[in-house]
């Protein structure tokens, strides 16, 4: 892979995502009351020692600026409108500016080193840094919602060097912010109720979209009542995908058929979960954050033509926020 001008060769993926715990962040992103800590929970010692090397590592880490700035275009609504209570939250929009303006000052790669946290006991691999990297990342990250992914890369130099990408969760999001996003702040309206008290027809309509059901899932099936990837069409084994997440998008973009996919479930969660995307022209994408092992098993190949994926000027509108701020690329 190339990175600026420089070329890397993956080595090995870290195949656990690294969920960014309440603990770490910075006061102002935190859920719960306590002051916290800056230790990092990786995985089980053993899988973690297997990866970034063996007991007491040191490990060179580094951080791409533009993979900052997408993070942060894509958690941006949860800056504007918070989901869950954190602490800071009435300031939120001045320091999603804020910090956005931060990060555009910085350097294309951010270099940092993280260490092995061994005066801990017990089986769970922590740890810790003082490097300007990790702290960005307990600068701007928000609790549950976001994650990181790792590579271990090599750039021909003796020891290898591990790459940090910050994502977002959107399956955490969208459970998060549900009421929020769907029904603003109204008492009624946020219970899904009419002025009468009774569900009212378009909220019945969305609730039947967030679980792939109602006319956004049947006009999905007139369009292309079969998976362009596998041609599977057993209506029961399908499932109506968003292109453009249900947490980021607006009430009419959640059921509008042309922001969906119905496809069979392995490609539903690749899709979802930003490994594969597709480009206009309805060729495959395949995520360099999938481990070639699992890439081979699933049959997955980067650049094949799918003829029958439905494309066309409104849901390439969708495919284009997908690629830039889903697709993990």
């Amino acid at each position: 892979m190339k990175i600026k001008d420089y070329n890397y060769r993956i080595l090995e993926n870290f195949d656990n995502n690294i969920t960014v715990p309440d603990c770490i962040v910075v006061s102002k992103n935190k859920l719960g009351k306590g002051h916290g800590e800056q230790k990092l929970y990786i995985s089980s010692k053993e899988t973690m020692r297997s990866f970034f090397g063996k007991k007491g590592f040191n490990a060179k880490c580094f951080l791409l600026k533009d993979d900052l700035i997408q993070y942060m275009l894509t958690i941006k609504p949860e800056y504007l409108k918070p989901s869950q209570g954190y602490r800071g939250k009435d300031e939120f929009g001045q320091l999603w500016n804020d910090r956005f303006q931060n990060i555009n000052s910085l350097e294309e790669i951010i270099f940092f080193e993280v260490s092995d946290q061994t005066q801990i006991e017990g089986p769970r691999g922590y740890v810790n840094s003082s490097g300007q990297g990790y702290q960005i990342i307990r600068e701007i990250s928000l609790p549950l919602v976001s994650y990181i992914s790792v590579l271990k890369v090599s750039d021909g130099a003796a020891a290898p060097l591990y790459y940090w990408k910050l994502f977002v969760d959107y399956d955490a999001l969208s459970a998060a912010d549900a009421l929020v996003f769907k029904y603003g702040k109204s008492k009624d309206v946020e219970e899904g109720k009419s002025s009468d008290g009774k569900p009212s027809e378009i909220d019945e309509e969305y609730s039947k979209a967030r679980s792939g059901q109602g006319k956004y899932r049947e006009q999905l099936l007139e369009e292309c009542p079969f998976c362009p990837i596998t041609k599977i069409n057993d209506e029961r084994l399908l499932i109506a995908s968003h292109i453009k997440p249900w947490a980021a998008s607006n009430n009419k973009e959640r059921i509008d058929p042309h922001n969906g996919y119905m496809l069979s479930p392995m490609y539903d969660k690749l899709f979802d979960k930003g490994f594969i995307s597709f480009t206009d022209d309805r060729k495959l994408l395949v995520s360099c954050w999938l481990s070639p092992k699992n890439v081979s098993r699933i049959g997955l190949v980067a650049g094949k033509f799918y003829q029958d994926l439905p494309v066309g000027e409104d849901r390439l509108r969708y495919l284009d926020y997908h690629r830039r701020l889903v697709f993990k690329g």
